[in-house]
């Protein structure tokens, strides 16, 4: 019987040739990861389980500490924070640790210095740690204490999931992009409805998408309450990874006569660019929607984990070029890394943000967990790139917080209400 892309993953870092759903294996993981907020407490855990022994962790090159939820600190216990972190690696002489000014967000981070390759099995300390299966590799969030024990012992528990593929079929139009795909999609099953399962995605209009797009789409899995998210690597994959690995990688995918929970088929030539209304990321409406028509904002933020990237940046630079973020409206640009960050100046894109009227922050996650940089107030609304909008996340709980791409969050910017980027085209035309 043959095996799905995320079974071989897992079988490939386990003593098992083949798994099926609802195995549980012992894996071996090629890197644990955690950031500011979740590995203080790991440490603790950590420091538990090996006493006085003076262990080390299992292995230092496999190991991911990011500062950047709270970074730079915005409060004394988020300074102790970073800094028990950045003291446990100096400690135990963690190589993949980058201190503020050297790395970013780190689901951007990572992928961009080749720290994740395709067929890798991966734990982070954060939810959206299926990003990476955008390049094909399995990833996953764990709790913190999962992530101390790894890092102890290079291993996790995990349950093999169910595997729904996607197929979309058609051309993307333009302006619509992974972002909308992955709103569409989970408007359609739910914020349940690929609970504990691998979604697989694949089809016309993901072989034509980006490796930026992938990661959008695989970032936002967990929203569905996926186990993973992944995508078949290919030369979009190769061209992506060659320049950047720094060792050996495997490119996995699922066999013909593979097994799959359920398979959707979505024909996306006509899809518009969605919008996910309070509360929820399942709450997906199209642009033109009724219910979408011209709902102002206090607030626009374009970046984070799903949407800081420098193919983001470019989309956004070109709505807002030659106009004026709307004088009732706040915009937050958010480059994923400090790379990224160089690549928009190089190409003109963080002139053209300041000169609207943005204002550009240094790399951290900020607002979309309710950190810094952004926070709302009550009664305020946001219409961000992030990928969470329940109830208080990026702020006051009388806050309402609506996801689109950065398409539609610049368009937002300049019209002062949520609008899709034609209408901003329409307004220079008839200008």
């Amino acid at each position: 019987m043959g095996q799905t892309i995320t079974e071989k993953i897992l079988a490939a870092h386990s003593e098992n040739k083949a798994v099926d759903p609802g195995n549980y294996i012992l894996c071996n993981v090629d890197l644990a990861l955690a950031n500011d907020i979740t590995s203080p407490i790991s440490i603790d855990v950590f420091d538990e389980i090996v006493g006085h022994s003076g262990k080390s962790v299992f292995d230092r090159g496999k190991i991911a500490l990011i500062p950047d939820h709270f970074t730079p600190n915005k409060d004394i216990q988020s300074a102790q924070q970073a800094q028990k972190m950045r003291e446990f690696a100096r400690k135990h002489h963690i190589q993949h640790y980058y201190e503020v000014g050297r790395c970013g967000i780190e689901h951007c981070f990572l992928p961009e210095q080749g720290i994740v390759l395709p067929g890798d099995l991966v734990i982070g300390a954060d939810s959206h740690t299926d990003t990476y299966g955008a390049l094909g590799a399995f990833s996953t969030g764990v709790g913190s204490t999962d992530f101390a024990v790894a890092m102890v012992l290079g291993e996790v528990w995990l349950k093999v999931p169910e595997t729904i593929k996607f197929v979309y079929t058609g051309k993307l139009p333009k302006f619509v992009s992974g972002k909308d795909l992955i709103l569409y999609t989970i408007g359609q099953i739910g914020v349940d409805g690929a609970n504990y399962c691998a979604m697989e995605f694949c089809g016309d209009a993901i072989e034509q998408l980006s490796m930026a797009g992938r990661m959008t789409m695989c970032n936002m899995a967990i929203e569905a309450g996926a186990k993973n998210g992944i995508i078949a690597p290919d030369e979009i994959t190769r061209a992506y990874v060659d320049k950047r690995a720094k060792r050996a990688y495997q490119f996995f995918a699922s066999d013909p006569d593979a097994t799959f929970k359920d398979t959707l088929t979505f024909d996306v030539s006509t899809l518009e660019p969605q919008v996910a209304f309070p509360h929820l990321p399942s709450n997906a409406k199209s642009i033109s929607a009724t219910e979408a028509e011209h709902i102002p904002v206090d607030q626009v933020v374009i970046g984070s984990c799903t949407n800081g990237r420098l193919e983001d940046l470019a989309t956004a630079a070109q709505i807002l070029k030659g106009g004026q973020v709307h004088p009732d409206v706040r915009c937050i640009v958010i480059p994923g890394t400090q790379e990224i960050f160089l690549d928009a100046i190089h190409h003109g894109y963080i002139e053209q943000f300041v000169r609207a009227g943005a204002v550009v922050s240094t790399p951290t996650c900020g607002p979309c967990l309710g950190g810094h940089m952004g926070i709302l107030g009550k009664g305020e609304v946001v219409l961000s790139t992030t990928n969470r909008n329940f109830v208080g996340r990026m702020g006051h709980v009388e806050s309402k917080i609506y996801l689109a791409g950065p398409a539609v969050a610049a368009a937002t910017a300049l019209k002062g209400y949520i609008c899709g980027p034609r209408a901003v085209q329409k307004s220079k035309q008839e200008a």
